[in-house]
């Protein structure tokens, strides 16, 4: 009997360890796939990294840094994580909380007595949480403009023009997505602590989690070495653009990190905070307040192409997405800035983690490597991701060329404007961004914003007293309308702009804006 229990413990201990090894293995043809969606979506670089049961099973690097040079992808391959930054802002002030610092529920202005919202109330009753979630009333974007593109702005500066900026919705009954207040979440950090958010980040988490080669400052993309550079598809050809040249944004997407440090990173996570020494980055606790669902996020079907992805629960927690794929709860994000896009998907009930970050704004690339990724852990059914995403991205361009030819055919081109060019022209002031000046140049008019040097371009008259900028530096994509409204005395009243097509990032908040004559030439 002792015989047969020994022998059935060892067909056990092999049984497991034939599953412990396929557990730690790649999933099959993963390479091929990885090339396919490059191939597909003209993806110049991709970084990979996948954990499972506590294992690193892939940290590698696949084409190549930049178009038209050699420098492979690798492992160690720097890519900005844009928004997946976010959740180490909120891992920071869990850190803050544990050590008495800070409070999830204490208003923000306990902490930063010179921060002020257009509300007093919303003022009075914002609290450190309520930073991370995007519930403040904020509208989508919503003071994006005054970082993006790079402004001269300081952080402060950013965060005190906050009460100029009129709220959408009434407080907390509204999700909608915001990048400000973790501007304003960075500058807690930084009156709780004595250090700036670069420093406490990079001491108190990269170090300690062992990210060694990950830097907290989005400048660093424009360091020489191991840096992906970013690419976009501009008047429809991908090449590389410029990198993103402002600190502003760091709290919200400033970390550039790699394969390697991301897989240290999600281990972390799906241990709930604990570090490899057995230590804790977080208590058990913080981690629950940050993974847990705070703020209902709108659920629409998705597209046919796509319905393995719908879900009965979508939310947003501290810095991550909750929602559910084919039974399991999913903790994810995507990050978004000029050149680079990326996902990072925990599933924590079969301990497994994705990272994708790219050097090319392909979401439909990073969706279809972490969605077959995690197929293939979960056991199926399996999708074809790359074809369901590249229909569904077919859909959308069809869906934005009818916007816009829709936009075109409703123009009266016969229009003219109502007043000399020159009456146009002057310097507009808006509450919150500042300045707006309009210049006689040439036969036409220039627009540019006194603090955003890239935002500068020629008006074309569109229709009536609406007309169109097209910005000097075509790597923005973001043309927009500017209308002028008139006083019955022939002078401009005011004037507001909007985006010209649905295809322009929602980052670039023109809808916003109210710009008035301040007078001055």
């Amino acid at each position: 009997m002792r015989r047969f229990r020994s022998a059935a413990l060892l067909v056990l201990i092999l049984i497991l360890a034939t599953l412990g090894a396929q557990a730690q293995a790649p999933p099959p043809a993963l390479d091929a796939l990885v090339e396919r969606v490059r191939a597909t979506f003209d993806v110049p670089g991709i970084s990979l990294a996948i954990v499972k049961d506590d294992h690193v099973v892939l940290a590698q690097g696949y084409g190549v840094r930049t178009l038209g040079r050699p420098a492979a992808v690798d492992a160690g391959t720097l890519f900005a994580l844009a928004s997946n930054t976010k959740v180490f802002t909120a891992t920071s002030l869990g850190l803050l909380v544990e050590e008495g610092k800070v409070a999830w529920d204490a208003p923000v202005i306990q902490y930063l007595p010179w921060f002020r919202l257009s509300d007093p109330y919303v003022t009075r009753e914002l609290t450190v949480r309520d930073l991370l979630v995007h519930r403040s009333g904020l509208g989508l974007g919503a003071g994006d403009l005054l970082w993006w593109p790079p402004s001269t702005y300081e952080r402060r500066e950013v965060a005190e023009r906050l009460r100029f900026l009129p709220l959408a919705t009434s407080f907390r009954s509204a999700y909608a997505y915001d990048n400000v207040l973790y501007l304003v979440a960075g500058e807690v950090i930084q009156a709780t602590s004595g250090q700036s958010w670069e420093d406490f980040v990079r001491t108190r988490i990269l170090a300690r989690v062992g990210m060694t080669a990950s830097q907290p400052r989005y400048d660093a993309a424009a360091n020489e070495g191991n840096v992906a550079s970013p690419h976009a598809p501009i008047e429809g050809t991908v090449r590389a653009v410029s990198p993103f040249a402002s600190d502003n944004t760091n709290p919200a997407g400033g970390i550039l990190s790699n394969a390697t440090d991301m897989a240290r990173w999600m281990r972390v996570l799906l241990r709930r905070g604990q570090l490899d020494d057995g230590s804790r980055l977080v208590s058990e606790a913080t981690w629950r307040e940050i993974s847990t669902l705070v703020t209902p996020m709108p659920n629409p079907d998705p597209p046919p192409e796509l319905a393995p992805l719908e879900t009965f629960v979508q939310g947003y927690a501290l810095g991550l997405n909750v929602r559910e794929y084919r039974g399991h709860l999913v903790l994810t994000h995507t990050g978004g800035l000029p050149g680079y896009v990326s996902r990072v998907l925990l599933i924590p009930d079969i301990n497994l983690g994705v990272a994708v970050l790219t050097n090319q704004e392909s979401g439909d690339a990073f969706n279809a490597i972490a969605y077959s990724v995690a197929d293939a852990y979960l056991g199926g059914p399996l999708a074809d991701w790359v074809a369901q995403f590249e229909r569904a991205r077919a859909r959308q361009s069809a869906r934005t060329a009818e916007a816009e030819a829709k936009t075109s055919q409703a123009r009266d081109a016969a229009s003219t404007p109502s007043l000399a060019l020159e009456r146009y022209a002057g310097v507009y002031a808006d509450a919150w961004y500042g300045d707006v000046v309009i210049e006689r140049t040439g036969s036409g008019l220039t627009l540019r914003f006194a603090k955003t040097p890239a935002l500068t371009g020629r008006l074309e008259h569109w229709q009536h007293d609406t007309f169109v900028v097209r910005w000097t530096d075509r790597e923005l994509r973001a043309d927009a309308f500017i209308t002028f409204w008139l006083k019955p005395d022939g002078s401009v009243a005011e004037a507001r702009m909007q985006a010209a097509s649905p295809a322009v990032d929602f980052s670039f908040d023109f809808q916003d804006l109210v710009l008035r004559p301040t007078g001055r030439p």
